[in-house]
């Protein structure tokens, strides 16, 4: 890993110089079926358990076209605002790497399904920044190697590898945007709410669940530098499969105090792919790529052109399903949030954990309460995403439900959520091991409310003589006496009938 004290400060670097970005996303389709054959794409198979002859690359083999993985890119394609080619076709890129059975990758290359589109993303304080699309064009997966005896878990210091195929052929849209140029200071962060708005749109269209966490979306950066003032481009690096938002976002900013203060020392920035290191955010030198390396692509000889005819096109285009930037006005509406508190929502990331909470039964004011509330503070405490806390949403409704049910109160459910968190099990698993639940019962509660009355005889003349505002003030020493667990509503009353004044 790279030692970060060296670098220039952020604010340095962009001093002195201006980022220009590339993003290149691939997005794992969720096909039942492979791109070229019918093996399965199912996860967690034994390895090398769902392969053939096709994704093997076995000699008289022959690819056939799945067409859910033709009808996903098209789909992308619109909802990125590209135009899909009329013609396209597939392409092979050559290269050797053991997890590449064929020794080539179906690809396409300079026939993309679709091109020159955009994306409007929403930024932290609602600026809006649009992000041009150069292309998003179909392919397939490569195997998966695991690296064995290594510190690192790389191919360098490794024993040996072993070579994983279930993953080779599996249907990919690889997503490529033009240089990002004008972002400045707020590049790492247009990085990161482009991803984050891609995946959203692309669990949206159905065609794929987008967990990066699984691999099924990842992200290779490419970021270079220039002097402020000047248009030419810089060298490039190229830090691959970045699998977090977070990640994309630090990754960005690592890259660009880096080249600075390489540049700054009056050395030479060398084109090369990079790794990412989750634990203290540097990235780390991979494969040297002095040149554009020639893949020697020509037209895949076994598979026919596509030619997406207008009428189907218009049709996926007509059944779109509802947006998320159009899907987040209608919410916003719907919840009665301002601007500036539905931002906050979009910035903690919070929509899907209180759709789904919503959905689970809790009202929706509640649901936003305890995400953007217990939740939120837990996530910035942790520095992880608000959807990563160990906490289902299902979970949530369930603490909103023992409140609404008058067996648990705010200070109470708390505990709870806490003890969730903290892998105690289920909400009502956590409320009796930890005896958290309200006590109403009137016989319980008599003896707290006589010595609270006993104790603050001031007070209680006061209630006596009709000022029943002073009343909160017997009801807290009670709450404090049941560490919380009282039923305030109860005591109050309770303590209005003893005291003659109900």
């Amino acid at each position: 890993m790279a030692d970060t004290s060296t670098l220039v400060s952020y604010d340095d670097a962009l001093a002195s110089y201006d980022p220009v970005m590339g993003l290149e996303v691939h997005v794992e389709l969720g096909t039942r079926t492979k791109m070229f054959c019918g093996c399965s794409t199912e996860l967690g198979a034994e390895p090398n358990s769902q392969t053939c002859p096709t994704c093997l690359g076995l000699p008289g083999s022959l690819p056939v076209v799945n067409a859910i993985g033709v009808e996903s890119a098209v789909k992308i394609g619109l909802a990125l605002n590209c135009e899909i080619a009329q013609w396209c076709r597939f392409a092979r890129k050559n290269y050797f790497y053991p997890d590449m059975p064929k020794n080539f990758q179906t690809s396409q290359y300079d026939e993309p399904i679709a091109f020159n589109g955009y994306l409007d993303v929403q930024l932290e304080d609602g600026e809006t920044f649009r992000v041009e699309i150069e292309r998003a064009h179909m392919e397939e997966d490569t195997g998966k190697s695991t690296h064995v005896g290594g510190a690192t878990g790389r191919i360098h210091g490794a024993s040996h590898s072993l070579l994983d195929y279930n993953r080779a052929g599996i249907p990919l849209i690889e997503i490529v945007t033009k240089p990002i140029e004008g972002a400045g200071h707020r590049a790492p962060e247009v990085a990161r709410a482009y991803v984050a708005e891609l995946r959203e749109l692309i669990k949206a269209l159905g065609v794929s669940e987008a967990r990066m966490d699984k691999g099924q979306m990842r992200c290779d950066v490419n970021l270079s530098l220039r002097p402020n003032g000047t248009k030419t481009f810089g060298t490039r690096s190229e830090t691959k499969n970045v699998n977090s938002l977070r990640s994309v976002e630090r990754a960005a900013r690592f890259e660009i105090q880096r080249h600075a203060t390489v540049l700054g020392d009056g050395g030479t920035i060398i084109q090369e792919t990079r790794h990412f290191h989750e634990e203290d955010g540097s990235t780390t030198s991979g494969r040297i790529k002095d040149n554009a390396e020639d893949y020697r692509y020509f037209p895949e000889p076994d598979l026919v052109p596509i030619a997406p005819a207008r009428a189907w096109v218009e049709e996926l285009r007509a059944a779109l399903p509802e947006l998320p930037r159009v899907r987040r006005a209608r919410l916003q509406g719907e919840w009665g949030l301002s601007d500036k508190d539905m931002q906050s929502v979009l910035n903690a990331g919070a929509v899907e954990p209180i759709l789904e909470t919503i959905a689970a039964g809790a009202p929706a004011d509640q649901a936003r309460k305890w995400w953007m509330g217990e939740l939120a503070r837990r996530s910035n405490e942790t520095g992880t995403d608000l959807a990563e806390q160990p906490i289902t949403p299902a979970q949530v409704a369930r603490v909103c439900a023992l409140v609404a049910e008058g067996k648990l109160n705010d200070k109470l459910a708390r505990q709870v959520i806490e003890g969730v968190l903290a892998g105690e099990g289920e909400p009502d698993a956590v409320v009796a091991a930890r005896g958290l639940a309200v006590v109403s019962d009137d016989s319980a509660l008599g003896a707290a409310v006589d010595q609270a009355i006993a104790e603050n005889a001031a007070i209680a003349d006061k209630i006596r003589d009709g000022k029943v505002a002073a009343v909160g003030a017997l009801v807290g020493a009670v709450m404090k006496t049941t560490r919380g667990q009282a039923d305030a509503a109860r005591v109050k009353d309770l303590i209005l009938q003893k005291l003659g004044a109900a």
